[in-house]
């Protein structure tokens, strides 16, 4: 076996269930990178600062989730205008200069799940939760919605987080009580951002001629809510599909290489899925 020369893992809290490193794996076998590691280490808030400092110049990038995908911006040298937009970095790419560049594929990822399935534009749109991976779907949505968008959120506070996301990037947010949910279902875009378990009671409400829904779960899947769209025979994107494009788009980046065989990427995260 080739001796390891270029290394690249994700990082976070909890980081066992993570499928990155399948994905890019899978990418770098694709493109012949057999001397290319990909690994995950469990790091939290705390661990993060003493966890960059150690790295050497093996070292082509990390992925990032939850819980560092803002506690990593004050540790970096430049993040782009997309991880600006909505405060949060999950790609950080080390330059041969030794700099520590921060981006934000969660957002393009998103829109390029869409654009797989023909979505290029919508009239309006409704988003599910609120949070880190919410604002990235406003902030998906200023490119995809060409009207208001709709965010069902729990209690004053998440609404004026959502308020104050949607004046940033330029979206008409307007705000729905959660108790109010199923409301969203009817819209032509539905963007469910929460967390397994949330949207269940939603699933006896999907209408009888559904749009499209986004559900940004993965694990497990479908969940109730995809089950009884899919029933109605509504187009559903899901949390594989935006898993596999922002990883591809940070294989593209760690590597240089502009090519990162998505379709590869996805074969394996469905077979690692199917075997847990």
């Amino acid at each position: 076996m080739a001796d390891i020369r270029r290394r690249a893992a994700v990082l976070g809290s909890p980081i066992a269930h993570s499928l990155s490193p399948v994905l890019h794996r899978a990418a770098y076998a694709e493109l012949g990178l057999d001397d290319w590691s990909y690994d995950r280490f469990e790091v939290d808030e705390a661990a993060l600062p003493g966890f960059i400092e150690g790295l050497d110049s093996s070292w082509a990038g990390l992925s990032l989730t939850m819980p560092l995908k803002r506690a990593i911006i004050p540790l970096l040298d430049e993040i782009s205008a997309t991880a600006a937009s909505v405060e949060a970095v999950n790609t950080v790419v080390f330059t041969e200069d030794g700099r520590r560049v921060g981006d934000n594929t969660d957002i393009p990822g998103m829109i390029a799940a869409l654009r797989e399935r023909g979505i290029d534009k919508v009239e309006s749109a409704a988003v599910l939760g609120a949070g880190a991976t919410a604002s990235s779907a406003l902030a998906a949505l200023a490119v995809v919605c060409a009207g208001p968008v709709t965010a069902y959120v729990r209690g004053p506070e998440r609404a004026a987080e959502m308020r104050g996301w949607g004046e940033r990037l330029g979206v008409d947010v307007l705000i729905g009580d959660w108790a109010d949910a199923a409301a969203a279902l009817s819209a032509p875009l539905v963007i469910a951002t929460t967390p397994d378990g949330a949207t269940d009671d939603l699933a006896g409400s999907v209408p009888e001629a559904p749009g499209i829904l986004f559900d940004v779960l993965y694990e497990p899947w479908p969940t109730a809510l995809v089950a009884a769209w899919s029933e109605r025979a509504g187009a559903v994107v899901g949390g594989l599909d935006l898993l596999v494009h922002q990883a591809a788009l940070q294989v593209e980046q760690m590597t240089g290489v502009p090519h990162a065989f998505p379709a590869a990427m996805r074969s394996a995260g469905l077979r690692a899925l199917e075997s847990r």
